[in-house]
């Protein structure tokens, strides 16, 4: 077990030579009325606890990872394969962190298969990127015909609460979502120390996040709309059916509290089913 587990001070890091590799790959299929975890492989630590059932026959599972951080030179992996007509949400029970690094990368991989008429919502709660963190992160979304996906990524530089900014460090964002094989969607996205003060980045604002729901209508386009209103630094577009919003804001919690309401709006008509929030958000 590594020793080094504690959050680093304002001016330790964690050296490379501690380092973990760790995969998960997850299967969910349909068994009669509920979807099953049928597929659970891991390698090194990285996990989930068992599946849950709070509205019948949608599974919920909780990623787990054990270290509670990653610190450069990690490399995690996560796959999920959601098969035809199947239902599940993913989310974990805390927020991500990102440790300061010594000069080395972490980088983070999510490969996501959402099958015919199967919905997957790939829900985590907020990623903490550490002043002085490197963090390479690639999600990929491979979409049936008729699948259905809700989806976000919350990021939280530095910690404000603890008076720390993001004075160095950098976060790379990678985003590519396929339908039926057919690139709809890439994003690029890099994060360092000029895009956290610039008025054309975050301006000073420690917290960013995009969340993506597909398929998507100009109805409920409309209603995000008229649910953000004045509010400002929110935004929402339609692209080829792919809802996108995105939101900058002070505090992480308030911006999943933004994407929250807008899951509340759209996961009647996407999912079937009425907000069923984990209970783990609770504790």
């Amino acid at each position: 077990m590594r020793p080094d587990f504690a959050v680093p001070s304002n001016t330790d890091s964690i050296a490379d030579s501690s380092a973990w590799e760790a995969e998960l790959k997850l299967g969910f299929a349909q068994r009669g009325d509920k979807t099953v975890l049928g597929k659970r492989q891991h390698r090194g630590p990285l996990t989930v606890q068992r599946p849950f059932y709070p509205e019948g026959g949608v599974c919920h599972v909780y990623l787990l990872h054990p270290p509670g951080g990653v610190v450069a030179g990690d490399q995690l992996s996560i796959t999920a394969d959601v098969e035809a007509d199947a239902q599940a949400l993913i989310t974990t029970p805390a927020a991500g962190k990102f440790y300061r690094s010594g000069g080395g990368e972490a980088q983070q991989t999510v490969n996501l298969t959402i099958g015919e008429n199967a919905s997957l919502e790939w829900l985590p709660q907020e990623t903490i990127v550490y002043q002085g963190a490197k963090l390479n992160s690639s999600m990929n979304i491979d979409l049936a015909d008729h699948a259905h996906f809700i989806g976000w990524e919350i990021l939280a530089l530095g910690r404000p609460a603890a008076g720390e900014g993001f004075d160095n460090g950098a976060a790379s964002l990678n985003w590519r979502i396929s339908l039926a094989g057919r690139l709809v969607y890439m994003e690029r996205l890099r994060l360092d120390a000029a895009a956290f003060q610039a008025r054309w980045g975050l301006f000073g604002h420690s917290a960013c996040g995009t969340m993506f729901v597909y398929p998507a209508t100009a109805s409920q386009l409309t209603a995000v709309q008229e649910m953000i209103g004045d509010e400002a630094n929110r935004g929402v577009t339609l692209i080829e059916g792919l809802l996108i919003c995105r939101g900058l804001d002070r505090r992480a919690d308030l911006l999943k509290g933004f994407f929250e309401r807008v899951w509340g709006l759209v996961r009647g008509d996407v999912v079937g089913k009425a907000v069923c929030a984990p209970r783990i958000w609770a504790t």
